[in-house]
């Protein structure tokens, strides 16, 4: 999948810190019957990337991907691990050349400025994360980088909720969101899986425009 078809799976892709493992493979049971069959499971817990590992390998109708990689060593980690996508909070050179000779799991890199737009626009990357989205200019600034960033599309993450979600959804630049709101960690820590089915469902149906 490219990165655009990867944003376009659901308007939201629920952004997931798992802290045992075990949990990461009935979670992603509750998103699918939740309507929602895209996570990005981050590598901010030692859990991870084994999470990822059992999601891939389990649950096979949900698109796993892998967030807060921050350099090659995870990238390869994570992709040995079977995730489907790679996001990453900002990037280097050297992560986008790594992306860029393993196209066959895609990096959405994080962005913050026109500069770094315009960097890795060199290396052939037209999609992002712009992360974290509220506290660098959230929809003005999206509104801004439709001017000379035309063909470039965005998935912001940080400080999006089921209140401000629409206020991105409705930017045509704008693919997805990303938030951890449908996923509270101490709904996976108690194993209340179905409180998660009903977030999902009313996250989803909460959606004027997308």
């Amino acid at each position: 999948m490219t990165p655009r078809e990867i944003l376009k799976v659901s308007p939201i892709i629920p952004v997931i810190t798992i802290e045992n493992a075990k949990d990461a493979i009935p979670l992603a049971k509750a998103l699918i019957q939740g309507g929602i069959n895209i996570m990005e499971i981050t590598l901010r817990s030692d859990a991870g990337l084994e999470a990822i590992r059992n999601v891939a390998k389990e649950v096979p109708d949900m698109v796993v991907g892998a967030g807060t990689v921050i350099n090659t060593k995870q990238y390869d980690e994570v992709c040995e691990a079977g995730a489907k996508f790679v996001i990453s909070p900002g990037f280097t050179v050297t992560l986008l050349q790594h992306a860029v000779s393993k196209d066959d799991i895609p990096l959405i890199p994080g962005v913050t400025t026109a500069s770094e737009i315009m960097t890795a626009v060199e290396y052939g990357f037209d999609t992002f994360k712009l992360f974290p989205a509220n506290i660098v200019g959230g929809v003005t600034l999206l509104k801004a980088f439709r001017g000379p960033f035309k063909d470039i599309k965005f998935c912001p993450t940080g400080g999006i909720t089921m209140n401000n979600m629409d206020e991105y959804l409705k930017l045509d630049n704008v693919l997805c969101v990303g938030g951890t709101w449908l996923t509270p960690k101490e709904e996976i820590t108690n194993h209340r899986f179905h409180n998660i089915v009903k977030f999902c469902e009313k996250a989803l149906n909460s959606i004027i425009v997308c």
